[in-house]
């Protein structure tokens, strides 16, 4: 992927903002386990309206994060472990940037639902302080320290809204992204971490419970277009998450029954989203599924068709 190269700047801003956008998974194969114990993946990843807020202030050498919105303090964590600060720290360890930041996150993307929130709040920090750097690294420097982070914080930091991904995410293949349709996201009162979901996936393979085929190979022109996402659109995780959580079953079944074209889980769950089909009509219909009583939410948005741009605020 081809991003512009590092530059000089002769003012640099003091404070940005940026949308951190989720994304939804709408092909993730787990091809291998390396020596390491990391995964090879497969991922078509697609950016989606929903977003967090960040902005980013450069302070004289004092740092801090402040998260704010709808948010169970509880799976926050520590704030060393928050990945926008990692993504901070990393930066200014890595380009030698000179005093602190202040960073104050609007949370708006669920934690734990497969939907690359921490991975989009680290993504828009490394470009928000690349953006205040007098000089900037580019992207070949951000790309080094997204790799570092996660597997989708390569593609959650480049200016790609849709991408094709290989062996940890750092290997991508920008493509156009598709005409702009509405997103239903159903997201369980419950998350399911990653490392576990990895785990469920390999007991599942240990015990002979069914061999993933990875189809027939596909073109970039093919991923251009709804029908031919529709047609490789599968996610490795769902049938072991499921088999734990029926529920995601149960939501995937409403979600096509109202009429979305694509229907699946994201990256590892907990969250199934729905993406509806020709004409819009189903829009109503995912609108009108009912209010679940055990704390299951669900949200409106629609798949991204740009990067939102990281903004001066001074």
């Amino acid at each position: 992927m081809t991003e512009p190269a590092p530059s000089g700047r002769a003012l640099a801003p003091n404070a940005v903002k940026v949308a951190a956008q989720a994304k939804v998974n709408l092909r993730l194969r787990i091809l291998a386990r390396e020596s390491s114990g990391y995964h090879q993946l497969e991922m078509l990843l697609l950016r989606v309206e929903l977003a967090d807020t960040i902005g980013v202030r450069r302070t004289p050498g004092a740092r801090s994060l402040d998260v704010v919105g709808s948010v169970d303090e509880a799976l926050l964590g520590p704030v060393e472990r928050n990945l926008a600060w990692r993504a901070a720290t990393t930066y200014f360890e890595a380009s030698g940037m000179a005093g602190g930041f202040a960073i104050e996150l609007h949370k708006r993307i669920p934690i734990g639902g497969g939907l690359g929130g921490g991975s989009a709040d680290a993504g828009a920090v490394l470009r928000a302080l690349d953006a205040m750097n007098p000089v900037s690294l580019g992207w070949p420097g951000l790309a080094g320290l997204a790799e570092r982070l996660g597997a989708d914080v390569p593609f959650l930091t480049c200016e790609s809204v849709y991408a094709l991904a290989w062996g940890r995410g750092e290997r991508m293949l920008a493509l156009a992204a598709p005409p702009g349709r509405a997103v239903a996201l159903v997201v369980p009162p419950f998350a399911v971490q990653t490392a576990e979901a990895f785990g469920w996936v390999a007991g599942h393979d240990a015990a002979g419970r069914g061999v993933r085929e990875h189809g027939a190979p596909f073109t970039a022109e093919a991923l251009g277009n709804w029908d031919g996402i529709a047609a490789v659109a599968c996610n490795d995780f769902e049938p072991v998450v499921a088999s734990r959580y029926p529920v995601i079953a149960d939501h995937v079944a409403a979600l096509r029954t109202a009429g979305c074209y694509v229907a699946m889980l994201s990256g590892s769950g907990s969250t199934v989203f729905g993406i509806e089909g020709v004409g819009g009509a189903v829009e109503a219909a995912i609108r009108a599924l009912p209010v679940a009583s055990d704390g299951t939410r669900y949200i409106h948005t629609r798949t991204a068709v740009r990067v939102e741009p990281v903004v001066v605020i001074e």
